[in-house]
């Protein structure tokens, strides 16, 4: 007891000292932060497992493990601690058992494979060694077996010709495709479920386990995702019927309890026209045709999940800022909303034996965090951020409205600088979200924003939810049907005009970045004003032309420019007009380029275009591309690399101070 209350008394005095060295946030303490996703509820709700990642620098990556604690929010044990990491927990329908992915093997040949780990004790064991990487498991209702996703192995041919380095590919043909899978816990045979000319994207089985919903598609590529359909079968794989009959992709397809009818998430309309916030539509499970529920709700259902009687569905919905929990009748009807809070839920499952939900929320001191809700209010169970606004100065944030130039409502999220004071004017870093078709919500910001280490440098920083974000409407996501850009980038200078307003920006002192969608508003922007005295535009669009067949998927551009511009007629000058490079010659900003050599979302050419344009015609400009990175970068090294140049970039050519490039931990 003395030792517990010593301990206690420690813990007070470190907490009280860390409130008195309070200190602004580096890039790497942002780094260092552990994340915490795919919560699962114990069979009896007592338990939840998840999963944490933290920075290893010696690995240059994030290790992910997981971890398991009482839903009380006691009892925190780390339950894996592989080299390799672990992930995608999931319990035994008896609460003994908790199965996961591992990878075995060593090098190249190392593979995710199915992991049992007993919670009376003792070393995980592994169960399966399937010829390809395994991926989606889930428990049989009756605990016998695991099911499972993975490739079709290569043929020997195949694999004695790339032994050979005769290893010559047919561009979008290379491909393996996925299929379901049984393995027995008891004698680890395994058993096929599906096969042939297609592949399996995702999979739910019944509550009896003797049925099993899934999406199914001509191939597993991303170009291909609009054609999968939904599709029902017995588990063994037989009696396959296809519910949907369209060029829209759907989503989380899911049985009723009681089998009857097949519940799915699509981003259309009640015809199956495509572009829309998602939606959920409900159909007979033996086919026919499908029934919009949610028409007119005002935002984005990101999941969705049949309750235990199977009355009514509770699902996930974006409202632009924030997310939360909603619950309607499954006839249709007017839904009811759970939750509110300056919060983005994600990661959510619920237990339908009990009613119980599990998630990880974030905020804007919190990066995330695991609640529960059960028969009340929600209720944090980890704390692994319980002294970080202690430790660290954290900035001030609100979600802001302001008029668009045609008079639309905008929002967005404003943060304030460090030690902001009312009536001073500090430099502003617009930053804008990646999609387009998303939007940006309370939390701290990682490796794309870093917004404490902005906060604590001076600056205040915008986040603006432009025309085609999702969470607001479908007019307003489908202002860019036609038209790209059209109202989005006069949203976010509006809104820049909106900060002015309020006191907060220094109209001279204003810089823009972002990636993906928002490297596409950056280039754009810089053709468009010179207002921003630096800019960095990561993996974003030049030219729509070229950015159309190079990227690996064109379904949701398509109906940005009303059309191909392959067909007849096909409308170049809609893609022309709204692509950057048109106007590139305007250009005055200093800006960087950056790129993963391997994106294949947003190429490397696409910011070679636009680099070599500023560099010819004398704009400060630089092109920075990461090895073996794809569009996301991962490799921590790479990630500090590119907040370090960013700041050293907005501090040249924004506030003339000079700036340190801060140094991963284990230099």
């Amino acid at each position: 007891m003395r030792i517990s209350r010593s301990l206690v008394g420690c813990a007070w005095l470190l907490a009280a000292a860390a409130a008195l060295a309070q200190r602004p946030m580096t890039l790497v303490d942002l780094m260092n932060l552990p994340l915490l996703s795919d919560p699962q509820l114990s069979p009896d709700g007592r338990e939840v497992a998840f999963v944490e990642s933290r920075p290893d620098w010696k690995a240059d990556r994030r290790i992910t493990h997981i971890w398991k604690i009482n839903a009380d929010g006691s009892g925190l044990i780390q339950m894996t601690s592989g080299s390799e990491g672990e992930n995608g927990p999931r319990w035994s329908p008896d609460g003994k058992t908790i199965a996961f992915l591992r990878r075995r093997g060593s090098g190249d040949e190392a593979m995710a494979q199915i992991w049992l780990i007993s919670l009376g004790g003792g070393e995980a064991r592994p169960l399966s060694s399937h010829a390809t990487a395994v991926s989606s498991i889930e428990w049989s209702p009756d605990g016998s077996a695991i099911f499972f996703r993975a490739p079709d192995p290569k043929t020997e041919e195949e694999k004695a010709r790339e032994k050979l380095k005769d290893d010559v590919f047919a561009f979008d043909e290379n491909y393996q495709q996925q299929h379901l899978w049984t393995i027995a816990v008891a004698s680890k045979k395994e058993t096929r479920i599906t096969q042939g000319n297609f592949s399996v994207l995702s999979y739910r089985l019944s509550k009896d386990g003797r049925k099993i919903a899934y999406h199914r598609a001509p191939t597993p590529l991303i170009e291909d995702q609009d054609q999968s359909e939904v599709w029902v079968a017995n588990a063994d794989g037989a009696q396959a019927t296809e519910i949907t009959h369209n060029r829209v992709e759907e989503s989380d397809a899911q049985l009723s309890p009681d089998a009857s009818q097949v519940l799915f998430v699509s981003a259309a309309n009640r015809n199956f026209e495509t572009y829309y916030n998602g939606k959920i539509f409900v159909a007979p499970a033996s086919g026919g045709a499908a029934k919009l529920l949610t028409a007119d709700l005002p935002y984005e259902v990101e999941r969705a999940e049949w309750s235990r009687d199977g009355k009514s569905i509770f699902f996930l919905a974006n409202m632009g800022v924030h997310t939360e929990l909603f619950r309607m009748p499954a006839a249709g009807g007017t839904p009811e909303q759970i939750t509110n809070g300056q919060h983005a839920i994600a990661a959510w499952s619920m237990l339908p034996a009990s009613g119980a939900h599990v998630f990880v929320a974030t905020g804007p001191s919190r990066p995330s965090e695991v609640w529960i809700m059960q028969g009340g209010a929600p209720r944090q169970v980890t704390s692994i951020y319980r002294d970080l606004d202690r430790e660290f100065k954290l900035p001030r944030s609100e979600a802001i409205t302001w008029k668009g130039a045609d008079g639309t409502t905008v929002e967005g999220l404003l943060y304030y600088p460090l030690d902001y004071q009312e009536g001073k004017r500090y430099p502003l870093a617009v930053q804008t979200h990646g999609g387009p078709a998303a939007s940006d919500k309370y939390g701290m910001g990682g490796g794309q924003s870093y917004v404490p280490v902005l906060a604590a440098k001076g600056y205040a920083v915008l986040q603006p939810n432009y025309r085609g974000s999702t969470g607001y409407g479908d007019d307003f996501l489908r202002d860019m049907v036609g038209h790209y850009f059209q109202n989005a980038h006069l949203d976010v200078l509006a809104g820049v005009d909106a900060v002015i307003q309020k006191g907060v920006a220094d109209p001279d002192h204003m810089v823009k970045m972002g990636w993906s969608g928002g490297g596409h508003m950056t280039n754009k922007i810089i053709t468009f004003t010179d207002r921003f005295k630096a800019a960095s535009a990561g993996a974003g669009a030049a030219d729509w032309i070229s950015m159309y067949a190079q990227s690996d998927v064109r379904t949701y551009r398509t109906p940005w420019f009303g059309g191909t511009p392959w067909q007849k007629n096909a409308p170049i000058s809609v893609y022309w007009d709204n692509s950057p490079l048109k106007d590139v010659w305007k250009v005055k900003t200093p800006t960087i380029f950056l790129v993963g050599q391997n994106d294949v979302r947003v190429p490397e050419p696409q910011s070679v275009e636009m680099y070599r344009a500023l560099k010819s015609n004398g704009v400060p400009t630089h092109l920075y591309v990461a090895p073996r990175e794809p569009h996301g970068w991962a490799e921590l090294r790479h990630v500090l690399f590119k907040m370090n140049v960013e700041l050293e970039w907005f501090e040249k050519y924004n506030s003339n101070r000079p700036y340190t490039r801060e140094k991963a931990p284990a230099e």
